[in-house]
């Protein structure tokens, strides 16, 4: 399943990430630079909805698939974070959240799934309010320009703040729901370790 048309899809989001960073290494105005990192953003995001919907449509789902989906949305979100830093566009601290949640999470969910219960770390409304925040956030502060009466960066602040603090909630959900069997692991360790 690693050359299906979502799995392809998905890969296409991951070659165009570079592309988004790229952008702002060209000679060209900043207004342009803007406007075509803002449209591969775009086109990434849109892949993450149609790789899913077609994944599901075709009964092309697959263990791989799963994997990559999420590793290539998290490449995406880190990167895109870091260029809006490097053009002061977004804050460190809010990088450091979204960026560290990332990873935690990642890591949690490796792990349950080694022990068995990636269900208690399954996607959440959190996760999922969060990732739309993100989305968004990133959106308007990659074209930092008017648009139509708004102000894209403005808005664009305002939302990866919320998107920061849905972040830590979301993260702190997946912990809580994590816990139960983080004690359950360590009570069997210690009557293994007691026999």
């Amino acid at each position: 399943m690693f050359l299906t048309i979502p799995t392809l899809l998905t890969w296409a989001r991951i070659f165009l990430i570079p592309l988004i960073v790229g952008v702002f290494y060209l000679p060209l105005p900043e207004a342009v630079c803007n406007l075509l990192a803002t449209g591969l953003f775009m086109l990434c995001a849109f892949t993450d909805w149609l790789d899913g919907f077609l994944a599901r449509r075709l009964g092309q789902t697959s263990a791989f698939g799963a994997f990559l989906d999420p590793v290539a949305d998290k490449f995406l979100v880190c990167a895109c974070v870091l260029v809006l830093v490097h053009l002061q566009r977004a804050d460190i601290f809010i990088a450091l959240i979204i960026v560290g949640r990332e990873i935690a999470i990642s890591a949690l969910r490796e792990w349950m799934a080694q022990i068995g219960a990636s269900k208690s770390v399954a996607v959440h409304m959190a996760g999922k309010l969060k990732t739309a925040a993100q989305m968004a956030a990133i959106a308007l502060l990659l074209y930092d320009g008017a648009l139509w009466s708004l102000n894209a960066r403005w808005w664009g602040t305002l939302l990866l703040w919320a998107a920061a603090v849905l972040t830590i909630w979301s993260m702190a959900y997946y912990l809580q729901r994590s816990v139960p069997e983080i004690r359950k692991r360590a009570l069997q360790n210690g009557q293994h370790k007691n026999t």
